[in-house]
């Protein structure tokens, strides 16, 4: 991979803000001409820098305003019992995130749900069966400060 320069990180930082940007516009804000530009958003996401472009969506809106972060501690660590966490995990829809960590514990998921009663539901029927699972701990979120 090549040495980002100031353009590069330019393009990445005008595209976080507004994915849907026109080549022209990204181009003036960088101050390249346009086919330089877009050579290099392409370039970028070749190369893996800009992985993709999502639509960021108001979760409160779509009733989805309950988070929670659970700790998950495993029976095991062993590369089998990762592997079949991880495969686990990424199936259930309400978690979010899943990190693994160097820790007390051994994930950190982001759990959002539209309330409490239905993050029980989660918690019992889905996280604590998930594979090598022995403890969870919850943080139950009272407010975002900052989100994305």
């Amino acid at each position: 991979m090549e040495q980002l320069d100031r353009h590069d990180k330019a393009i990445i930082a005008a595209m976080q803000k507004d994915g849907r940007m026109t080549i022209t516009a990204l181009a003036q804000q960088v101050g390249l001409s346009n086919t330089p530009c877009q050579m290099r958003l392409k370039r970028l996401q070749d190369q893996g820098y800009i992985t993709g472009y999502v639509a960021l969506v108001n979760k409160t809106k779509l009733g989805l305003d309950h988070v929670a972060f659970v700790q998950a501690t495993l029976a095991s660590t062993s590369s089998k019992s990762l592997d079949a966490f991880n495969e686990a995990v990424c199936k259930i829809a309400e978690i979010e995130q899943c990190h693994m960590t160097a820790a007390n514990f051994d994930y950190l998921l982001k759990v959002r749900t539209k309330d409490m009663a239905s993050y029980r539901a989660i918690l019992g029927e889905k996280i604590s069966t998930l594979p090598h699972v022995v403890q969870t701990s919850t943080f139950v979120v009272m407010e975002s400060v900052k989100d994305v």
